[in-house]
């Protein structure tokens, strides 16, 4: 533009008779150049020039210009727009960054929610918001409506039918001096992997079976009523008369396939945890001291230690997300040995 200028301040200092001579040439040029290009693209500078001084032609002359009349016009009132721009401050207030994570929490964990159901749920958090805000933050985060949602997956179902599923197996140790072979007994709980060791014996005959399913029913009191299965293999201590007892609380038995200890995973896989970390790093001495060790350690399994399968929670806490430690420059840790410093146990001191 500064070019420009200063070649219109060059043109006054001319002649009449030059500046003629270089309008019937600059004419023949643009005849030459609408003919080659009939629609020229024409940048923001070259509209504003052209916007201000075709203004200043008379209106026959206005006609034969590049640009039709109703074009100089459009770029002029755009001209006069951005002049005369005001902040936008108009609309809805933007939705808090919170509320909108807070939304996106609940459709994704409660994949049959709709919009009205989230609403409702927000209001009883004490949280007004409209419906058609959660559907306009459900739609800019991509997250389908809920009946596409609803569609339950592999992992979601699988997970379901284990909150209602127990598991039992046993497992042996060797004593230390007399090599007596000693059998544990023990149930497991699928869904929040909450372990009960019900008993250890030399003998792990029928009747000493039943006597343990009588137990396990009166450690589950009324929460009894929320398992509907119990997996077991077909070890010859497990009779019928122990079956009736877990299907007269309304518990079905299904017995795994044979030699197929894969089919009974969970309880397999507590079995290893239990020898990785107890049975095979300490010498048994007796009965009484492998009851005290699992009792000691079952506390510590289902009461502090961490699960993969729980985001990291014990079985007892699952459910609870303990509070976010916002100062590590001087934190106070407590330690608790278990089992004489075998295992472990960290908490904040009070």
């Amino acid at each position: 533009m500064l070019v420009r200028l200063a070649g219109w301040m060059v043109l006054l200092a001319r002649s009449s008779a030059s500046k003629d001579a270089e309008l019937l040439v600059l004419r023949q040029e643009v005849a030459m150049l609408r003919r080659q290009n009939p629609k020229p693209k024409l940048g923001w500078a070259d509209r504003a020039v052209l916007a201000a001084l075709v203004r200043l032609l008379p209106g026959p002359l206005r006609m034969s210009r590049l640009v039709r009349p109703e074009t100089l016009l459009r770029w002029h009132r755009r001209l006069v727009r951005w002049r005369w721009t005001y902040p936008h401050r108009g609309g809805r207030p933007p939705v808090d960054a919170k509320l909108a994570a807070l939304i996106a929490q609940m459709a994704r964990e409660n994949r049959g929610w709709g919009s009205r159901r989230i609403q409702g749920e927000l209001l009883g958090l004490g949280v007004r918001v409209g419906a058609s805000t959660v559907r306009r933050v459900l739609k800019r985060l991509r997250i389908p409506p809920a009946p596409q949602r609803s569609r339950s997956s592999w992992r979601q179902f699988l997970r379901t039918q284990a909150s209602t599923m127990l598991a039992c197996d046993f497992f042996h140790v060797d004593c230390a001096v007399t090599l007596r072979r000693l059998y544990v007994f023990f149930v497991i709980e699928a869904g929040t992997r909450y372990v009960h060791v019900l008993g250890v014996t030399a003998y792990p005959d029928g009747a000493w079976t039943v006597q343990q399913a009588r137990n396990l029913l009166m450690d589950l009191g009324e929460r009894a009523a929320r398992f509907r299965f119990l997996i077991r293999d077909r070890a010859g201590q497990f009779t019928e008369a122990f079956d009736a007892v877990l299907s007269g609380a309304g518990i079905e038995v299904v017995k795994i396939p044979p030699r197929s200890p894969g089919a009974n995973a969970y309880a397999e896989r507590w079995v290893r945890t239990a020898r990785a970390e107890v049975t095979d790093r300490m010498l048994i001495a007796g009965q009484r001291h492998l009851l005290a060790v699992l009792d000691e350690y079952g506390a510590h399994y289902n009461q502090h230690r961490p699960h993969r399968a729980l985001n990291l929670q014990p079985p007892a806490r699952a459910d609870i997300t303990p509070a976010a430690i916002t100062d590590l420059t001087t934190p106070k840790m407590r330690r608790r040995r278990v089992l004489g410093g075998l295992i472990n146990q960290y908490a904040r001191a009070a």
